[in-house]
């Protein structure tokens, strides 16, 4: 049996939610089936709904086995540094470099982004997991292992859930820099397709299917250099390796992108997050602060293209 205090990142979500996070080696089944029998009391009141929304002050009371109490809330602490771009009380912005995976991955790799930054707020006094229950600063959008650039991480369960609404509604823009193979017919356009996500790669087509999923890809052709176009790309949708595929599908791959479809082999593709937009109205929240602005970071592989004035 355990008893908790509901804190500010902890409240205004399902009961349900907040266990799961609280107690991760918890089976769903064992979860529900603690709900239907009576092992779960708020402020001393037998709760049996999942869909029940916590409070900030709520006394929760678990009764179930302390081998599912074990501590999820830590990380490997890491002596990287962030490469900070922006930081306020409730979100920091960051440009991850080429080579770092924005979370655990199945190779096992030791530093990622996400425990370089936890890592961070903790030794400035910003995380203190000791004091949280069930959030943990999070990245709000993420980047493939080559993919360098822009990512935003919350510092509270306010932030996250404000952020990820308005990428989730495409009022915070993300727009990349890269490297394609080729010369475009048109200097700009939209480019539609279908994507289907199979375990380790993704397929396009023009050819709609029951798993497959719309995708479209704004983009600009920034400059042409030896046979190379810089594009500047806007996602209008955001799927899993969407820009390399979309493009290799066209006969354009990003230049060392092998997997789909370059020929060129290279120590990596030059693909960057480099632009992000708050792109939102003012609404009177407290989030207000963030209409308008514009965070971005320089790209070394595009210089070679602006000094020719192209």
């Amino acid at each position: 049996m355990k008893e908790i205090t509901i804190n500010k990142n902890d409240a205004n979500q399902r009961l349900d939610k907040f266990i799961t996070k609280f107690m991760p080696h918890l089976p769903h089944s064992m979860l529900y089936k603690g709900l239907r029998k009576n092992c779960v009391k708020v402020n001393g009141r037998h709760i049996r709904s999942g869909e029940y929304i916590i409070c900030e002050g709520d006394t929760l009371t678990l009764y179930f086995k302390d081998e599912f109490f074990e501590d999820g809330r830590y990380f490997a602490k890491t002596d990287a540094e962030p490469d900070i771009v922006y930081e306020d009380d409730n979100i920091l912005i960051v440009n991850k470099p080429v080579g770092m995976v924005s979370h655990s991955d199945d190779r096992g790799t030791k530093t990622t982004l996400i425990d370089v930054i936890k890592t961070y707020l903790y030794k400035n006094g910003s995380f203190l997991p000791d004091m949280e229950h069930s959030f943990s600063p999070s990245l709000c959008n993420r980047l493939d292992r080559n993919t360098s650039g822009l990512l935003v991480a919350a510092k509270n369960a306010a932030a996250l859930r404000f952020i990820n609404s308005k990428i989730k509604s495409r009022e915070i823009k993300k727009l990349y820099l890269c490297e394609a193979e080729g010369i475009f017919d048109r200097a700009e356009g939209i480019l539609s397709s279908n994507l289907t996500r199979h375990e380790k790669h993704v397929t396009v087509s023009d050819k709609k299917t029951d798993t497959s999923k719309e995708i479209f890809t704004k983009y600009k052709v920034m400059g042409v250099l030896d046979g190379i176009s810089l594009l500047e790309i806007e996602l209008l949708t955001g799927r899993t390796h969407q820009i390399r595929a979309q493009l290799g599908k066209i006969s354009h791959p990003l230049l060392g992108d092998t997997k789909y479809g370059s020929k060129q082999k290279q120590r990596h593709y030059n693909l960057c997050s480099y632009k992000l937009i708050f792109d939102f109205l003012p609404s009177g929240g407290e989030f207000d602060y963030l209409c308008g602005r514009e965070f971005s970071v320089p790209c070394d592989f595009a210089k070679k293209f602006f000094s020719q004035n192209l």
